[in-house]
């Protein structure tokens, strides 16, 4: 990403920003999520935390709800992205799973990438 123009650096910081927004208040729409939290309130889970910013993690990767279609959004930006070259599921799977988690990630980007005859 070229970030010489401000226009640019605002743009990506407030779409951060948005984005942090929706994983916070989704979490707290998904039932699974809402059992997670209570199990760190009760000191019950060791691999899951909730982040300075209210983002519950699973081992340092923010956790992704369904909710709003927020995992079909990040699947559909990692392989569109115009330096991904539309890598395949095992890239994409490498560089996402760095930064989010949710239950059935692999499975899920296989079945989005099988949609995809040239990837």
């Amino acid at each position: 990403m070229d970030v010489s123009e401000p226009s640019q650096v605002l743009a990506c910081v407030v779409s951060r920003s948005s984005l942090y927004g929706c994983f916070r208040e989704d979490q707290y729409d998904d039932p699974r999520m809402i059992v997670l939290k209570d199990m760190i309130q009760h000191g019950d889970a060791k691999e899951v935390s909730i982040g300075d910013d209210g983002v519950l993690q699973m081992q340092g990767q923010l956790c992704v709800t369904n909710v709003d279609r927020l995992r079909e959004f990040i699947l559909e930006e990692a392989h569109s992205l115009r330096y991904s070259i539309h890598s395949g599921v095992v890239k994409m799977y490498q560089g996402l799973r760095q930064h989010y988690w949710w239950r059935r990630m692999k499975k899920d980007m296989v079945e989005y990438v099988a949609r995809y005859l040239n990837c």
